[in-house]
């Protein structure tokens, strides 16, 4: 008996070691194969050439995903005809400045994007409501984990308390506007040191700070050898599209968290129950001194943490959910006529 075509999905995104590429794409490859998917990608384009080969992959391909990516009017209507299907994915809000602001050009782009696609993948409610405003079909797929990554014991120092921050070049400003707090919160404390896992360093005449290079091999095993893990955000609409990536690596590694109450942070954490929410330097002191003092509370919120993460973001949790999505997209959408070759 003659084996079932493989369904060809393409992801068009940034390259491979990006995280929303590692985290939205590669992350669910096994598990589409399983299902019959031949998945493929392909990094988004910066040439001509580029935008033509792609085109003529998506020419080839049952659904086009583009993940974060929107494009001018002539492009997106070309790569509009040439997809059966069209989606369009995004764990940012990138219908606005990095620094929440309006921009009339990328809301452009992305009402367009979203009005021509067949439908929407959103990483949070507020993502969610913003494409909602320009299509009916529009599915959360919340940014997931393969929590057994986060299984390695690590030792924890007694002699001090350890903060974690993980992230980029891009969110160091977050942690920057954070650092007089963590000072203050040292000095009353006494032995807390702030590790950063990351492609940067900060300076500190007030706080012990040590960094570590980020790396997809030993990013589990330095979070889990801190004892908090922390996420400070200002709250605009750029951090509300955020998906709160860090936290839910913090509580995969069994870490209590500290955020401010911003974004999607503060719905993943659970005040008092998986890390806490505070939101002035004296809650920021009260909360460490709790958690400095008492190991079983950390370990009893790093439990309950780690718990949210396997029963809601979990990558076989997410990936129920993009499995039918996909099944009604591709039903909504059925197209009897395949594009034109590019020549």
């Amino acid at each position: 008996m003659r084996r079932p075509k493989l369904k060809t999905i393409l992801f068009v995104s940034k390259e491979e070691s990006a995280p929303s590429t590692r985290y939205r794409a590669l992350a669910y490859f096994d598990r589409l194969r399983s299902d019959g998917w031949n998945p493929v990608h392909l990094p988004a384009p910066r040439s001509l050439f580029a935008r033509l080969r792609i085109l003529k992959a998506a020419r080839k391909a049952d659904v086009v995903v583009l993940l974060r990516k929107t494009f001018g009017r002539g492009y997106i209507r070309l790569l509009r005809k040439y997809s059966r299907r069209l989606i369009l994915d995004f764990d940012d809000a990138v219908f606005c400045r990095s620094n929440g602001g309006y921009s009339k050009t990328r809301r452009c782009r992305f009402e367009r994007s979203v009005s021509l696609c067949d439908g929407i993948w959103a990483g949070n409610r507020f993502l969610c409501d913003a494409a909602k405003a320009h299509h009916s079909k529009v599915f959360v797929l919340p940014t997931a984990l393969d929590i057994s990554k986060y299984d390695e014991e690590s030792i924890k120092p007694d002699d001090k308390l350890v903060f974690v921050w993980i992230g980029s070049h891009s969110t160091r400003k977050y942690l920057e506007a954070e650092l007089p707090t963590l000072e203050k919160v040292a000095e009353r404390l006494g032995t807390i040191e702030l590790k950063i896992v990351a492609d940067f360093t900060l300076e500190s005449g007030r706080l012990s700070i040590s960094a570590v290079p980020w790396s997809a091999e030993t990013e589990a095993r330095e979070l889990r050898s801190a004892h908090i893990g922390i996420a400070p955000m200002p709250d605009n609409d750029w951090t509300k599209g955020k998906c709160g990536l860090k936290v839910l690596q913090y509580m995969a590694a069994g870490l209590p968290v500290i955020s401010t109450p911003s974004g999607v942070n503060a719905e993943i954490i659970e005040n008092g129950m998986t890390g806490f929410l505070p939101r002035n330097d004296e809650e920021w002191y009260q909360v460490t001194k709790k958690l400095s003092e008492d190991p079983e509370l950390r370990e009893r919120l790093g439990e309950a943490g780690r718990e949210k993460v396997c029963r809601m973001y979990s990558v076989d949790v997410v990936y129920q959910e993009m499995k039918r999505s996909l099944d009604e997209i591709q039903q909504a959408s059925c197209k009897s006529e395949r594009p034109p070759v590019i020549r």
